[in-house]
Formats: structure tokens, C-alpha cells, sequence
């Protein structure tokens, strides 16, 4: 199953059991903007457990108190960050303080989707 989303900050492809998203370029992932996604994971994984991979291929910016309301969502078991770029991977660890479960960083998006499909097998 592969349903894609198109918004004007966003592109969303859902999977069986995770989620890509692709933010564009100079975007600021507001709260607002949060709830949007955190709707779609509502939809779409109301009964399931699942994963949300962000795909960062462009710059923009994120709050990264948003990963706190994040965080309560009881199926997201496992969140993962694609990007090669040094500053992506020095904001990934600065995230990964505001998220409660497995929260990892990626070269490569197939390296992330079977580290995501791996945790969300596990629960």
C-alpha cells in the first residue's frame, strides 16, 4: 500500500506500516503544521504501530518542541532522520533529546526504511 499526500509545506507517502515525509525547501515546521501530520497518523494507523521517516533533501526548519506532542503519539515506535548533510546530522542530536522512543539518524532512505520496518515488527 502506498497512498501519497500532497500539501503546500510537504509531500507524505504512507506505507503499510511507516510514513515519508519530504518537507520543502525553506519551509518552518510549525505546531500547526505538526497536527496536520499528526492527523494523518491518525487516519491512516489508528489500530497499528508504525514509524515516520523524515526525508531531508531540502532545508528548512523545524521546533523541535514539536517532538515533546510527538512523542505522545502510542503507536509512532520508531522515528528516523535521512539527510548527509553536517548540519541535519548535528539538529538530529539535538531532536533526539525531545523524543522518547527509538530515534535514529540516516545516510541513506533504504538504510532507514529497514531500520523502521525492523522496530515497528518488534512491538
Amino acid at each position: 500500500m502506498k497512498t501519497t499526500l500532497n500539501y503546500d509545506f510537504c509531500k507524505i507517502e504512507v506505507y503499510s506500516d511507516y510514513i515519508i515525509a519530504t518537507m520543502f525547501e525553506g519551509i518552518i515546521l510549525t505546531a500547526e503544521k505538526n497536527d496536520l501530520l499528526l492527523g494523518i497518523a491518525t487516519k491512516y494507523f489508528k489500530n497499528s504501530n508504525f514509524g515516520y521517516i523524515t526525508n531531508r533533501i531540502h532545508s528548512y526548519s523545524v521546533d523541535p518542541s514539536i517532538y515533546y506532542e510527538t512523542s505522545k503519539i502510542e503507536n509512532l515506535v520508531a522515528f528516523a532522520v535521512v539527510s548527509s548533510k553536517q548540519i541535519n546530522i548535528s539538529n538530529t542530536r539535538l531532536e533526539k533529546i525531545f523524543y522518547k522512543n527509538p530515534f535514529r539518524h540516516f545516510i541513506e532512505l533504504e538504510d532507514a526504511i529497514s531500520w523502521v520496518k525492523k522496530e515497528v515488527s518488534k512491538k
